[in-house]
């Protein structure tokens, strides 16, 4: 029946495990959609459309806009072309490909001149002949950096440790009470049981069941906070995390180009994140407003939503210019969509693009946007309030680099009225006579609440890092708006070739960006933290992120936008795609692992109180304070359900203003270790005396151990209330906080109380009724641990005030 009892709970640990991870798999599966269904290539000449897996070396593929590129290419032919490849270097902008031929040292992030596997085709169009397919690509050379088992989580590797501590104490103290008792005059058979029962009443057997309830109550409160776990170790992982390095683009930031800034020469006008959406554009001033128009007119943005906040598809660029435009009133979209007299679209190598409107009046005018050096170039005056001015070259280039520094994107806009009889021949001529209007700063700016959540992950003792493919300009400049510490250059991943392991660790020590850094090097600056002794969890969303996301001791996947490859690989989805879930998530995390520690104590306390009791009966030469069905009996009764139902123990609300759990510390703390010593030693001194005193007084031994065995009941009583919470006091808490162990302790005195007056029951555990006036005795007896555990608690918070005033 033992045997029975003990696998079946070993059988609900298993299925509570395996469904509760097999439910979150269901939750974050998805088809691997990075290999691509069909592209263009030509061979022998002739045009085809074949499977993309049906590439190979040699072949010449196609690309125009929408296509996700099949294999790596080098590329021949380019006009206009734009890559999204985001997911493979985190850059927020796309990039612009050439023909040129490039030093063979150039890292990913900066071959202009070939188009990567897996990524998208924003604008333009492209030749490229194939150079690799598969494991071979940049992408494969990613996926083959993911491969490989997960390692231990922190949790895991404690509960491992305790586990073989527990086991090697248990063994050698049953060992010695098997000898010590035959050598004292007892019977091989009974010492054997003896011994038996008490392995089974002091090993918490229910602590894998613990930890899986606990975390799978963990999983719950993370998914209805936006988070999806995994693998369920991850819930507390996360909680002990005291680095996250986080990705920039569509983690730390929305993900879309946003106009943040406008210059004229009547001054600089910052636009927020709420004017930019809101429906106030009209107070603009005339300047503002015809930057605006310039660019929202030479503009190839299309509409993807058709609603009252219009959402824009295409270039970024474009997207961004068009959104602002419209939002602030500058253009009508009938407008900007009506059939231009000319337009020359965005040619990488003239930097500009420009087109001719007509109004309702009849007059011709022709926009151009740009680089500002090209819109400067072409300028022959500058924009005022009251009319053109001089131009002013060096004021000009003045507000371009400060808006530079400050890591935005700067577009130059400029206008001229065309004369009745100026032809427009195809393709436009340079464009030339403008005025220049001024400039339009753009970013991807920071998720709402992201700077609010870096704050708190400081309160918490957590370091933010950013860590990013993107330029250091642009990824120092938004760190800046994060209040992450800026003091200090952003580290490169080309002066990280030039540190060792050790230099590297103490590099990242000081530097919270590292920018321009590929997948290899990410996946380096984690296991650099991870040798410092850092608990490191990764956030990103792109196929650059997967193999630092895998390494971490918790990676955490974007849902809304991250790639198939990255959600595999991390341990938590994200399913709103905000830093700020990370924080609520790393509460929660704390708040279970702090449940496991508290469940943790109970067991061990009452456990080590058993094994103390009966070591000290076998040496006091009394008979067997407990029958090994007493002590089977003895372990449902004070461990039963209460232990689980302790794992629903709520957060004390103090879990994000202290540091994580120092790596060197264990399941315990060296407080519980204390307190667990102490309160196990008193309750197995209360179970022995009452045992002789019973004796002594003329009680039967069965009287005596039904006295004995209801002390150690109502002892575990109250110890499993005094481990509610690790430093409050419990007087502090609110009684049906936590009704589940209410409930279920006060279920288990009934039980005990049902079955010593139940003849049948009494008679197999051989125990007998109690009196009123000694369930009061045990009951007063039993509140002593409390008041134990109480005292010790405003000892040590007087410690700690006193400490601290004198600091």
């Amino acid at each position: 029946m033992d045997s029975a009892a003990i696998f079946l709970i070993l059988c609900i640990n298993a299925a509570l495990g395996f469904f509760q991870e097999r439910k979150a798999e269901a939750d974050v599966r998805a088809l691997q959609s990075l290999s691509t269904p069909s592209c263009r290539v030509l061979r022998d000449g002739v045009e085809q459309v074949i499977p993309g897996r049906g590439v190979v070396p040699g072949d010449v593929v196609l690309l125009e806009s929408g296509d996700r590129v099949p294999a790596d290419l080098r590329l021949f032919e380019t006009n206009g072309l734009q890559v999204d490849e985001s997911m493979l270097t985190g850059e927020s902008f796309a990039a612009s490909k050439h023909t040129a031929p490039l030093s063979e040292d150039v890292g990913d992030a900066d071959k202009a001149n070939v188009a990567f596997s897996g990524t998208f085709v924003g604008s333009g169009r492209g030749s490229g002949v194939v150079t690799a397919t598969g494991a071979g690509t940049a992408l494969g050379k990613i996926n083959a950096l993911v491969q490989g088992p997960a390692g231990k989580s922190p949790l895991q590797l404690l509960t491992h440790s305790l586990e073989r501590r527990i086991g090697l104490i248990v063994l050698g103290a049953v060992v010695f009470i098997f000898v010590a008792g035959l050598v004292l005059g007892n019977d091989m058979s009974t010492m054997f049981r003896t011994a038996v029962g008490l392995a089974v009443a002091t090993i918490p057997e229910s602590l894998p069941i613990v930890l899986t309830v606990a975390l799978s109550l963990g999983v719950s409160r993370m998914a209805r906070r936006n988070a999806i776990v995994r693998t369920l170790p991850a819930v507390e992982t996360l909680g002990s995390t005291n680095v996250i390095g986080s990705d920039k683009t569509g983690t730390l930031t929305e993900n879309r180009l946003t106009v943040e800034r406008i210059w004229t020469t009547a001054g600089t006008l910052d636009i927020s994140a709420r004017d930019d959406d809101g429906d106030g554009g009209g107070a603009d001033p005339p300047l503002v407003r015809a930057v605006l128009r310039a660019g929202a007119l030479t503009n190839e943005a299309t509409v993807s939503a058709e609603d009252e906040d219009l959402e824009y598809s295409g270039d970024a660029v474009d997207a961004a210019m068009a959104k602002t435009a419209f939002a602030r009133a500058a253009v009508s979209e009938a407008e900007r969509t009506s059939e231009p007299l000319a337009h020359q679209p965005y040619e990488p190598h003239l930097r500009y693009s420009q087109t001719v409107r007509q109004d309702s009046g009849g007059s011709r005018t022709l926009f151009v946007k740009g680089s500002p050096e090209a819109v400067l170039a072409a300028a022959v005056d500058m924009a005022g309030p009251e009319g053109t001015l001089p131009l002013d070259e060096a004021r000009i280039h003045a507000a371009n680099e400060q808006m530079g520094r400050d890591g935005l994107r700067v577009i130059a806009t400029g206008s001229r009225m065309l004369s009745g009889d100026e032809a427009l021949p195809v393709p436009l001529p340079p464009p030339s006579g403008l005025t220049f209007l001024g400039m339009e700063g753009m970013t991807d700016p920071p998720r709402a609440g992201v700077a609010a959540a870096v704050e708190q992950c400081g309160r918490a003792g957590i370091k933010v890092m950013m860590v990013t493919g993107d330029h250091p300009v642009t990824a120092m400049a938004i760190a800046g708006r994060l209040g992450l510490p800026a003091d200090k250059p952003a580290l490169t991943g080309t002066e990280m070739t030039g540190l060792d392991d050790l230099l590297l660790a103490a590099r990242l020590e000081q530097a919270s960006v590292a920018a321009r850094v590929s997948p290899v090097e990410k996946l380096r600056i984690v296991h650099a933290l991870q040798g410092a002794g850092k608990v490191v969890a990764v956030t990103g969303d792109g196929v650059n992120d997967a193999p630092a996301l895998k390494a971490a001791a918790i990676g955490v996947a974007m849902g809304k936008s991250g790639t198939d490859v990255a959600r595999e690989a991390a341990d938590i989805v994200l399913t709103d795609d905000n830093f700020v879930t990370i924080v609520h998530a790393v509460e929660e995390g704390r708040v279970t692992f702090a449940a496991i520690r508290k469940t943790t104590f109970f067991l061990l306390s009452t456990g080590a109180a058993a094994l103390v009791a009966v070591t000290l009966s076998v040496f006091a030469e009394t008979p067997l304070l407990f029958l090994p069905v007493q002590m089977l009996w003895m372990n449902v009764v004070t461990n039963g359900v209460q232990d689980i139902a302790l794992a629903f123990e709520p957060g004390e609300g103090d879990e994000l203003s202290r540091p994580p759990r120092p790596p060197s510390e264990g399941l315990l703390s060296r407080t519980l270790w204390f307190r667990a010593g102490i309160t196990g030693a008193w309750m197995a001194l209360a179970v022995i005396l009452s045992f002789i005193v019973a004796l002594h007084t003329g009680s039967s031994e069965t009287h005596a151990r039904t006295l004995a065995l209801t002390m150690f009941v109502m002892l575990s009583f109250f110890q499993v209330f005094s481990s509610r919470a690790e430093n409050k006091s419990l007087f502090q808490l609110g009684l049906l906080a936590n009704k589940p162990l209410l409930y279920t302790s006060l279920a288990a005195l009934a039980l005990h109380w049902a079955v010593m007056n139940w003849p049948v029951s009494a008679g197999l555990l051989e125990l007998t009724p109690l009196t009123v006036r000694e369930w009061l005795m045990c009951t007063a007896v039993g509140s002593t641990v409390l008041i134990i555990v109480e005292a010790e608690k405003a000892v040590r918070r007087w410690s700690h005030r006193n400490d601290a005033s004198t600091t």
